[in-house]
């Protein structure tokens, strides 16, 4: 079935809004429930990906909670939390991990501009001791009721939403592409448009055909691979 502009215009409007300096980094977060949440509110504030480290062997599970959000917030996996951190460190984020420890810092006392992302551990655990020294800051989200801490999903949204505050009001939020690289911008609008092909070229080690305004595919691609449009 064709792209319809509408649909089109929808997928640029949303990816107008993506924030490539903006990430969770999920430590052993396997419940469903949650990591499917987790996702959902990435998806809202305009996170572009999400990093995780699973327990070996294990693959993330999703439910209805997510709303189909995995489809537009790609999970990448890490083999261990310090490649993980590694990896995200040398891209140029600050890693803040949530956790009690008695040097972490409230919160709302932080900067979340520059490039973050918000380190969660496993539910009922949180950070491992092998994660915590590996953050650049701890922080905590202040609690006054006898529970000293908050569902691993509900903190992730509250992180993310409070990150997004802080950059629309110092009006670097993005809003017409700009939280993206061009070439970046372009694939992700590729991929989101036509999933289908888009693998196709990556399995034929293409580069991905050029878009023209109404989202129609430039170029020549053979017949079945048309169909697939």
């Amino acid at each position: 079935m064709p792209l319809l502009p509408r649909r089109f215009d929808r997928l640029k409007a949303v990816l107008d809004c993506r924030m490539a300096d903006l990430t969770v980094l999920l430590e052993h977060v396997e419940k469903p429930h949650n990591l499917s949440a987790i996702l959902r509110s990435c998806d809202a504030v305009g996170v572009l990906e999400a990093h995780a480290v699973n327990y070996s062997g294990r693959l993330p599970t999703f439910n209805s909670t997510a709303q189909g959000s995995q489809k537009w917030i790609p999970l990448k996996e890490h083999s261990s939390i310090e490649v993980a951190v590694k990896a995200i460190k040398e891209s140029g984020f600050r890693l803040y991990g949530t956790h009690l420890g008695g040097n972490a810092r409230d919160y709302r006392d932080c900067d979340f501009c520059e490039p973050t992302a918000f380190v969660l551990g496993a539910e009922k655990w949180g950070l491992s001791e092998l994660a915590t020294p590996l953050m650049d800051e701890g922080i905590f989200i202040p609690m006054c009721g006898m529970v000293q801490s908050l569902n691993v999903s509900v903190a992730a949204a509250t992180l993310l939403f409070e990150a997004l505050r802080q950059r629309r009001l110092a009006g670097i939020a993005p809003q017409a592409g700009e939280g993206l690289e061009p070439a970046l911008y372009q694939q992700r609008l590729f991929e989101w448009a036509y999933p289908e092909v888009a693998a196709w070229c990556q399995q034929e080690g293409r580069s991905y055909p050029a878009l023209n305004d109404q989202g129609e595919i430039q170029g020549s691609l053979p017949r079945n691979v048309r169909l697939r449009c």
